[in-house]
Order: structure tokens, then sequence, then C-alpha cells
């Protein structure tokens, strides 16, 4: 059974917040210290399980340790009956070590650790005031303190069987080296540390082909890269974002929040797309904080004739030409068409809904209408 199974069950029986969260045995002596309650209970043997300590209107349980650290529940609530407390340290007293699934005794210590931090991400992202910074004893090494590229992987199917956490680092480490930090989050989501050398490779490459690129085209390049393996040797279908380096100590939570909207911005925009760039969905982002009713009525009003943006060919066109920053004679070629036949059709775009993309002032109004009238006819 994993933690989640019984932490839900165990906020609704005490119908209060409940967090696991890890200490070092240092932390954990300093709580005992400056506690304004403590309960030891059957300490003889030396180990804390079912200890508790009371502080500042919080309850933490001792549940499991080992030779650095404490597993502990947190409970947001000092309220609770005094045999409430009782019994739950009796659980944990009669079944030692048991906060953790069985099976996890056979998990590696890189595995071990990313469910640490998994659990501390987790409880900053659903925290009214979340801690940016990761305590100390989750930083093991100084691996968390180099500056790295984070990615964000969200598989598409529900049904499709997961890999083990160890086959897929072994998948990162071939594609990044050995230097990959992999955090489990949701079911269907990881969190991606690489190495920041990539930047240097993808510049090197650059330099060999005389080209000159900047970090944002380097980074997608290394995502779709990524990409291409883990959708041919993984997952299947699967949706990758990268944000700018960053490190980790001082921005997994930040970093987290900014790849989820990443991520959720391309889904619901740009469907079909797997590839997801934050630099690259700043409008996106802006369309989005706009209420709905609002965004409906403004495409009612902006538009003559609004099917005329789902029309396959109209679309493809569009779209086409703004990928190209409106080079006519760059479009026509992409789509394999005659520059005049393009012509044509911009001139029918302008005919239709009074807008020429050719002209910056309409092309803007264009491509702010053409996302509206996506997100606007799905919902």
């Amino acid at each position: 059974m994993s933690k989640t199974d019984w932490l839900k069950p165990l906020q609704h029986i005490l119908k209060c917040p409940v967090h696991v969260v890890s200490k070092s045995r240092m932390e954990w002596n300093e709580l005992l210290k400056e506690a304004d309650s403590v309960w030891l209970g059957d300490a003889r043997d030396g180990m804390p399980e079912g200890q508790r300590v009371e502080k500042e209107g919080k309850i933490w349980f001792a549940a499991s340790c080992n030779d650095s650290s404490v597993e502990l529940i947190e409970i947001e609530n000092a309220a609770l009956q005094a045999s409430e407390k009782d019994l739950i340290s009796w659980t944990l007293q009669i079944g030692k070590g048991r906060l953790v699934p069985e099976s996890t005794s056979s998990l590696s210590e890189t595995e071990k650790n990313a469910l640490k931090l998994s659990e501390w991400i987790q409880k900053q992202l659903e925290s009214d005031e979340p801690a940016y910074s990761l305590p100390d004893h989750l930083t093991s090494g100084s691996r968390l303190y180099n500056e790295m590229i984070p990615f964000l992987l969200v598989t598409e199917q529900v049904n499709t069987k997961q890999t083990a956490f160890t086959e897929l680092e072994k998948l990162l480490r071939s594609f990044m080296s050995e230097d990959v930090v992999l955090i489990p989050l949701k079911s269907q989501e990881w969190l991606i540390w690489g190495s920041a050398a990539l930047l240097k490779d993808e510049d090197s490459e650059a330099l060999e082909e005389q080209e000159e690129e900047s970090i944002e085209d380097s980074l997608a390049s290394i995502c779709l890269g990524l990409h291409e393996m883990l959708a041919s040797e993984w997952i299947g279908e699967c949706h990758l974002a990268v944000a700018h380096p960053a490190v980790p100590a001082k921005a997994l939570v930040e970093t987290t929040i900014l790849l989820r909207e990443t991520v959720n911005l391309g889904r619901k925009f740009h469907i079909g797309t797997n590839i997801h760039l934050p630099w690259m969905l700043q409008l996106e982002r802006l369309l989005n904080a706009i209420p709905e009713a609002q965004r409906a009525k403004y495409l009612e009003q902006s538009m003559k004739r609004a099917d005329l943006f789902v029309e396959s060919e109209m679309l493809s066109t569009i779209e086409t030409f703004f990928a190209l920053d409106c080079n006519v004679s760059e479009t026509a070629k992409k789509l394999y068409i005659h520059r005049n036949t393009l012509l044509y059709r911009l001139d029918k775009l302008k005919q239709e809904t009074g807008l020429d993309v050719r002209q910056f002032r309409d092309a803007v109004l264009a491509k702010i209408i053409l996302l509206l009238y996506k997100v606007t006819k799905r919902n």
C-alpha cells in the first residue's frame, strides 16, 4: 500500500490536513527540545517510532527512521483528543517501520531520495505559504546546488503500463549522461533535471555547423531529442516541457509550477503538439487569464465569419504563415503551393473577416482570435 492509499483516509477520519514529512535526526532532536509537549512512550530500544511532539498548533508523530533521518506524520490540528493521539502513537509503535510500504525496502537510495523530494514538493504546492528552498536533509550531496535543466514529462495514456523508476532513469542517463535527477510527481508525471552541460554540447554542434543558436533554440532541440527517445523507447505518446536552467535546491517548487502551467497551456491551445516551451506561450498565458465569458463575448464581436478559422486548409495556411513570421515566400514553400495561391487565400481571409494578416495590427488580432476560437469552441 502506498502512502497516499492511507493518507487520505486518515485525513478523512481526523478531519484535518495530514502530511508525511522527513527530518534529519538532528532536526528531530532539536524539535524534541523546543516542543510545547512531548510524548516519548516506550523508548527503551532507542527507536523513535510512535513518539510525538506538539508545537505551535502542529503534531508530529515519528513513524519510521534510519540512521540519518526520521519519517514523520504531520497533523495540522492540535485539537485532537488525547485518545486519538494515543491510538496513532500505539499504531505506529506496533507497526514500526511500516510507514513506507514493505516493497520499498528493495528501492535504491536514489529512488528513496526521489520519493522524499516528491513528498516535499507536493506539500509545498498544497501549502498557503510554501517554502521555496529545500531543507538541508533533502539536499544530499552537492548535485542539487548545481545549475541544471528542468523538464516535465507527462504521459498521455492513463492505462499505459508504467515502466519502473530504475528503467526510466537508465534511459535518461543514456541520453543525458550520468548527471540526472528524476522525481516522480503524480502517477503520470515526472520532473527531470539534466546536466547543464547538455547546452554546451548543443553549442559545440552549432559551431561546427557555423550556426549560432540562442539558449531557447538549444533547449528546444534537447527537448525534441528527449521526447523522440522517450516516445519510441519508453511510454509512447507523451508531453514534454523544458525551462531555462536553474538550481534545483532553490527552484524545485517554482519550476514545477511553471512547467505544469506550460504543459496545460500547450495542451489547451495547441492540440497535437507534444513539445511545450514556456517562452513560446506568453500570449496563451495572458489569454488564459481572461474569464471564459469575456473571451466568448470578444470573439463574437470581433469575427464576421468565425467558421473560416476551422476550415482545415485556411487553418493550416494561417498557422504556417504565423510560424514563419508572416513571410509569404517561405510559407508558400512550406505548404508546397504557388505564391499566388497563398496570396489568394490571404485575400479571401481579408474579404471574409476584414483582417489582412500581412499588416502587423491585423496579424496580431488574427493570432489572438485564432487562439481564443480554439479554446472557446472546445468549451
